[in-house]
């Protein structure tokens, strides 16, 4: 009676789900505090990108008059953060911690396949969410934008988003030997949402064919979904009110859902656990 109860006194807090990705998370944190080229990666190069955003735009109104500088700005800006800083950071963090091992001995543990990839990825989605809340923050206050018309919406854009991106880090890794290639095979993802998924040039001034073949990439029915979450409008179509941004979304939903489906299982199909010998 006496050893049991000693047992039961010392034996640490149980292991559950939200435990183990704080604790993979925390130490990832750690990681990419000490990375300095991570952090320029993802607190400067987004940033720098932004100001030659802007340039862009104001060219772009002065031969497309009614084009919402502001709102394109704030909503592309946004797109960058989510791309450099969840996808090409946690392309590089999966791909290190490969060559490490870190993975393979991760999976003799208690965590689960997904549990270790999430957990990997705490700390690049939580730095990109609370830079995107920084960006609407300023955005409303500098720009005087109105609120979201539809809050609800705008998440499920940012959710779709940092999952897609994810996914798509992870497949990346795939075929990424070294963390330093990372930002060779991670280029034609970040190019096609630069300037196919409306960041750099809004949808709504490409010819019509060119901006319905866009619609269709991975990465723009979930910034589409932030911006007509937000302003009520992606370009092509305006909502009136809270019920119209629904009808206006659901293209983006649809088109989404395929590519996060098609993304989670590519990277369940080929993500690799050990370094290619």
């Amino acid at each position: 009676m006496t050893t049991a109860t000693a047992s039961a006194t010392t034996a640490g807090p149980r292991s559950t789900t939200a435990r183990r990705l704080l604790a993979l998370g925390r130490a990832e944190g750690i990681l990419l505090l000490r990375n300095r080229t991570a952090l320029f990666t993802a607190l400067l190069l987004p940033l720098l990108l932004i100001g030659g955003l802007k340039n862009v735009l104001d060219q772009q109104a002065e031969t497309t008059p009614g084009l919402d500088v502001d709102s394109l700005l704030v909503n592309g800006a946004v797109g960058m953060v989510l791309a450099f800083v969840v996808y090409y950071n946690l392309t590089a963090a999966y791909v290190a911690r490969r060559g490490e091992l870190v993975l393979k001995r991760l999976r003799t543990g208690e965590a689960r396949d997904i549990e270790i990839l999430a957990g990997t990825a705490v700390p690049s989605v939580a730095l990109a969410l609370l830079m995107c809340a920084v960006i609407g923050i300023a955005g409303a206050s500098v720009l005087n934008l109105t609120a979201p018309v539809n809050p609800l919406l705008l998440i499920v854009g940012l959710v779709m988003a940092v999952g897609t991106l994810m996914a798509l880090a992870a497949i990346s890794s795939a075929f990424t030997r070294t963390v330093e290639s990372a930002g060779i095979t991670t280029m034609p993802i970040l190019l096609l949402s630069q300037f196919g998924s409306g960041l750099f040039f809004p949808l709504e001034v490409m010819p019509d064919r060119v901006a319905d073949f866009c619609r269709l990439l991975p990465t723009t029915p979930a910034f589409q979904l932030i911006r007509v979450g937000w302003f009520g409008t992606d370009g092509s179509a305006d909502a009136t009110g809270f019920a119209g941004t629904w009808s206006t979304a659901a293209p983006h939903l649809v088109t989404g859902a395929v590519w996060l489906a098609l993304a989670a299982w590519g990277a369940v199909r080929y993500f690799r656990w050990e370094p290619r010998r």
